[in-house]
């Protein structure tokens, strides 16, 4: 029990001294770093366009209307009914598509669309659907990807209220 005690008290004063000898804490960050290290703050005008960076996006992201989006919504809508709420509900159709904004955080982001759409499902009812568009997201990178939400359906509330997160 003494050597248990006796190790205890050894390990506090070697943990006191190594916290006592701590050199900066972070927010002493500024000063203990090297010159070069700091940034000169940036103006909103001097952030390049999302086309201009070393590795730049295009800035063609596909319409709302495209059917290859309007397609990867109806799929990945069903599995996950499917998969993951054990339900037999898709997408019929999708109706009144429109744009609701693009690019609204200016040219040096991602390009993104934002969308909606009145779709009808396979339980009769019409629901609405916000979508966005985005250039370079899919996967590892390559190509567009469509990021989804079902007014009314959104189950584990990702997008809530009212699937209002997935618009800008």
């Amino acid at each position: 029990m003494r050597s248990f005690i006796a190790s205890g008290a050894v390990a506090a004063a070697v943990f006191a001294a190594f916290v006592a000898g701590a050199p900066a804490s972070a927010a002493d960050y500024d000063r203990y770093s090297a010159p070069k290290a700091r940034k000169a703050r940036t103006l909103p005008g001097d952030v390049p366009r999302a086309e201009d960076r070393l590795l730049p996006f295009s800035g063609n992201v596909p319409a709302c209307n495209d059917p290859a989006v309007l397609r990867q919504i109806s799929s990945r809508f069903a599995h996950r009914e499917a998969h993951f709420w054990n339900s037999p509900l898709t997408i019929q159709n999708f109706d009144e598509v429109r744009d609701v904004a693009f690019r609204p955080w200016g040219d040096s982001f991602i390009p993104r669309r934002f969308c909606t759409a009145r779709t009808y499902f396979s339980d009769g009812y019409r629901r609405t659907v916000n979508y966005s568009v985005r250039e370079a997201l899919g996967p590892i990178g390559i190509g567009s990807n469509v990021e989804w939400c079902v007014v009314g359906l959104d189950r584990n509330f990702a997008f809530a209220p009212a699937c209002r997160v997935a618009l800008p």
